[in-house]
């Protein structure tokens, strides 16, 4: 094999009727070797927000924008303008790098707008008021110009103040978890549970201004001399906000042993602060979100409905959340009375499943509580303070992620605490055992068996959630007094939906990121397309409607979907081993978020996010012995003993990350980039390999389908974030590309013996043939689109565009071509993808007749589909709703990334 070619710009060959190819130089800075860049986005992006209505409450936003090859070069800065042609302050960094050293996305903070916003080259306007950040002694004091709150850097403390002007609004912010070591099993009736407060092991300053500052707080959960549950807060400040926004996530890493009552159960996981009481109790105020944006709005000492009037000017002052006027002007009857009224100290929400709250208050501990009201759906948002000012609360899915709740406490004295419960603690505790016994599945063969009936791949201590993570977001506002109404519901609004400022698809295309040509906007200029475009929209909406009335919801569970229906229950087999939760097989991410890139659609983005939040946390382990590697789809999102890389997949996280800068996130896609380590830890063959084989550093057994194209996937991302390994990710892009492309038959060889050390494939001796169905229905072909784009290496295009022109061919091609056919193979119409990937690029016409037959008239979906549902109730189901029997996880992703990749590729080429 030719070696990589040296650093120098190679000019794209064209194919007839093909999309351009891109070859161009690795790793250089010279500005002036850069091609041109391409005319779509090159000069400015318009922004707009995902939902109507902007910033609103919310402190800020950050908005991912990607650049053509060559457009802008690293020390470019930018400006943004509003629709005035007005300066808007902002905050820019880079987020990657094409190859040649250019600017390939970069991430834009912003702390004002409400309409559409336009970004453009040139100096950024300063804010008037902007974010500083001051390190002294043992804290860090981050200021907005509104607000300034101190971070502890040691302790127990996260926050220790909240000050705006010279009035302190909330201190001693901290973490809370409740333990409770028995589970409730039987008849027990004494609950015993202790208390963790979070611990700060280290604090980082990521970024300091002027218009966002970053701060992460690190540690773990302690009691004594035992630390567990480690923590991971960021603490997002934006210019001239009185708000900040936390993301908070915790790792499971407590014991749980199947059949066993004891062990760590957790009761209750909180974000507490404590709140300054200053103004008199009938000038001291309670809000509590109730559904959309309705609100609880009361006083501590409530003045009104009494026997007697204080004047309907007081009564009114109380519920607008104004200072009342001096008793003195009351009416006397009230006046002299007022020590009688109670003074409302506790208040409680609990939103125990996705369907009811209940609300809840009493005058202090020891007495007893009054119902308060209650709904289905509450906005996981508070206020308690008063006329001098106060601490507005908001938990974001706070019924999705059920059971949630907040509480409000000793808010008749001089300091409340408030509480946000990311697990409630009046619900069951979190029982993570594995569900079921073993049945005897005590050896490979038995565990085989098992999984011909019910799809689970089980192995003894296998299921365990050991290591799996998840994160929640909140919102605190320091107010200088109650608010009103108004903006209050502002404050909702902005805990429920978080505004987010998009790039248009436009740019999204024409920057030519995320695999060059693969997606383009819905186009409905054909009957043909038209049918399309309502299939995938049908799809959409389907799995929309199927998580509302299937109620996929709750803390571990909500952002994933359910794999396959069961016809006869008219039920998703939500309790049949691997059919269960979806754990991304077959890569519903990546369509969910192809879908929005090319629609811009928020309802997409949404769905995809909440997705991008559940995969990257629950479904991979982040400590132990198998971090970095996720579970395949089961009952429980850690149930099934198949813990491999394509479920750690990085493709699945990339999208979220460059679209929003999103910092945790980042996190994940930099901790896979070791991942090929733990194939020395777990072999992901074990259960079916005939050959001999024991993991060794230098060749380990790695496959270049499922198993490659999650590793590459982690090197390319750390390679263009220039992450603090991107020269060693660089090397393994390479030389892994290099071997892979050595091998006898290319891709078509299977796989190849890693070695850790070098980063290379050892070339085989001598061909073989290995296929599976699964090799690149994982993100492969998207990998490989932007490698062949960005890297020159024509040897590795080759090898990828054999293995698409022979998947799909006829067994007889396949064995004319590598002396053997495929076997038996399915999944053919996810991929007719590969069919129009390779046709475009090779210029082959019968591949792409081949691509549109494969997707009408192979497996999967077909025209003849239903493409509707019908209506079930009861007593066939237990809610009534709708149902697609003819629907599966599985196809329904292929579908939709061969719709859109086909459309994007072949569009004009339709039959």
């Amino acid at each position: 094999m030719s070696p990589i070619p040296r650093r120098s710009l190679l000019k794209a060959a064209a194919v007839a009727g093909a999309a351009a190819q891109f070859s161009w130089a690795l790793g250089t800075q010279n500005a002036s070797a850069a091609p041109r860049a391409e005319a779509a986005g090159a000069d400015l992006v318009t922004l707009d927000w995902l939902e109507d209505g902007g910033l609103g409450a919310a402190p800020g936003s950050t908005v991912g924008v990607p650049w053509p090859r060559g457009a802008h070069q690293e020390d470019q800065t930018f400006a943004l303008t509003d629709t005035d042609g007005r300066p808007v302050p902002v905050q820019s960094w880079p987020l990657a790098y094409w190859p040649d050293g250019s600017l390939k996305w970069t991430a834009h903070a912003v702390a004002s707008g409400t309409g559409s916003l336009t970004l453009t080259a040139g100096a950024p306007a300063a804010p008037e008021k902007q974010v500083t950040v001051d390190r002294r002694g043992g804290t860090i004091d981050v200021s907005t110009g509104v607000i300034t709150a101190r971070i502890g850097t040691s302790g127990t403390t996260l926050v220790k103040s909240v000050v705006r002007g010279s009035t302190e609004i909330a201190r001693n912010g901290r973490l809370v978890v409740l333990r409770q070591p028995e589970a409730e099993d039987g008849d027990q009736t004494t609950v015993r549970t202790e208390r963790f407060d979070g611990a700060v092991s280290d604090v980082t300053v990521e970024q300091e201004g002027p218009v966002r500052a970053v701060v992460r707080v690190d540690g773990k959960h302690r009691r004594g001399s035992r630390g567990w549950l480690p923590f991971s807060v960021r603490l997002y400040f934006y210019a001239g906000a009185d708000s900040f926004r936390m993301v908070h996530t915790i790792t499971f890493d407590g014991t749980q042993e199947p059949g066993r009552a004891s062990g760590d159960f957790v009761r209750g996981i909180g974000v507490r602060f404590s709140v300054p009481m200053r103004d008199e109790s009938y000038d001291r105020h309670i809000r509590i979100g109730g559904e959309g944006t309705g609100l609880l709005r009361e006083a501590v000492k409530g003045i009104t409905g009494l026997r007697r009037d204080p004047g309907i000017a007081v009564q009114q002052a109380q519920f607008e959340g104004k200072r009342l006027p001096d008793p003195s002007t009351w009416d006397q009857r009230v006046t002299t009375r007022l020590q009688y009224i109670p003074e409302w100290g506790d208040h409680t929400l609990s939103q125990l499943s996705a369907d009811g709250f209940t609300l809840r208050k009493r005058t202090k501990k020891g007495h007893g509580w009054i119902a308060a009201g209650g709904g289905r759906r509450a906005s996981g948002f508070g206020y308690v303070g008063g006329v001098s000012g106060g601490l507005s609360f908001g938990l974001r899915d706070f019924w999705e992620k059920h059971p949630a709740q907040l509480d409000i406490r000793d808010a008749h004295t001089d300091e409340a605490e408030v509480t946000l419960w990311l697990w409630s603690p009046e619900a069951q505790p979190m029982d993570l055992r594995f569900y079921h016994d073993g049945m005897g599945q005590d050896t490979f063969p038995e565990q085989i068996e098992g999984l011909n009936i019910t799809y689970e791949d089980y192995e003894p201590g296998f299921g365990t959630p050991y290591g799996i993570a998840r994160t929640s977001e909140l919102l605190f506002w320091a107010n200088d007094s109650t608010p009103s109404a108004e903006r209050l519901a502002e404050q909702v609004e902005a805990v429920r939906v978080l505004p987010q400022l998009a790039a248009p698809p436009k740019q999204l295309i024409g920057a030519g990121v995320f695999g060059k040509g693969l997606y383009s906007e819905p186009d409905r200029s054909t009957p043909a397309k038209a049918r399309i475009e309502d299939h995938l929209d049908f799809l959409f909406t389907y799995y929309k409607d199927q998580v509302e009335q299937r109620r996929w919801y709750g803390f571990w569970d909500y952002g994933d979907i359910m794999h396959t229906y069961d016809t006869v229950r008219h039920q998703w087999r939500y309790d049949v081993g691997g059919y269960a939760w979806d754990n991304s097989e077959l890569s519903p991410d990546l369509w969910l978020w192809y879908a929005y890139l090319r629609s811009g659609r928020a309802d997409i983005f949404r769905f995809a996010e909440a997705m991008t939040r559940h995969t990257g946390e629950v479904d991979v382990y982040h400590l132990g012995k198998w971090a970095g590697l996720g579970t395949r789809h089961g009952v429980q999102h850690f149930a099934d003993s198949a813990k491999q890389q394509r479920i750690a997949n990085t493709t699945y996280r990339r999208y979220y990350y460059f679209l929003t800068a999103d910092e945790r996130v980042g996190d994940l896609m930099h901790a896979c980039v070791d991942s090929d380590e733990t194939f020395l830890a777990l072999d992901p063959l074990r259960k079916i390999r005939t050959e001999p084989y024991t993991p060794d550093r230098n060749a380990l057994s790695v496959g270049f389908g499922t198993d490659w194209s999650g590793l590459v996937s982690a090197w390319l991302t750390e390679w263009e974030r220039k992450g603090p390994k991107w020269e060693k990710a660089r090397a393994r892009v390479l030389s892994t590309m290099e071997t892979i492309a050595a091998q006898p038959n290319g891709f078509v060889q299977g796989s190849g013996l890693y070695d850790l050390d070098t980063g290379k494939f050892a070339v085989a001796e001598t061909p073989k043939v290995e296929v599976s169905h699964l090799s690149a229905v994982f993100g492969l072909n998207e990998l490989c689109a932007e490698l062949i784009d960005l890297v020159d290496m024509p040897e590795f295009a080759e090898a990828y565009y054999d293995y698409c022109r022979y998947f799909n061919a006829t067994k007889a091609e396949q064995a004319a071509r590598y002396g053997s056919n495929f076997g038996s193979l399915i999944l053919f119409q996810g991929h007719s993808r590969l069919d129009a990937y390779a046709a475009v690029r090779t210029g082959d016409a019968k591949l792409a007749a081949r691509a549109w037959e494969k997707f009408y008239n192979s497996d999967g979906y077909k025209e003849s589909a239903p493409w509707k549902t019908e209506k079930v109730s009861g007593p066939t189901a237990l809610v009534a709703g709708t149902e697609a029997t003819w629907v599966s996880t599985n196809d329904t992703a292929l579908y939709g990334l061969a719709a859109i990749e086909n459309l994007a590729l072949l569009g004009d080429r339709m039959p």
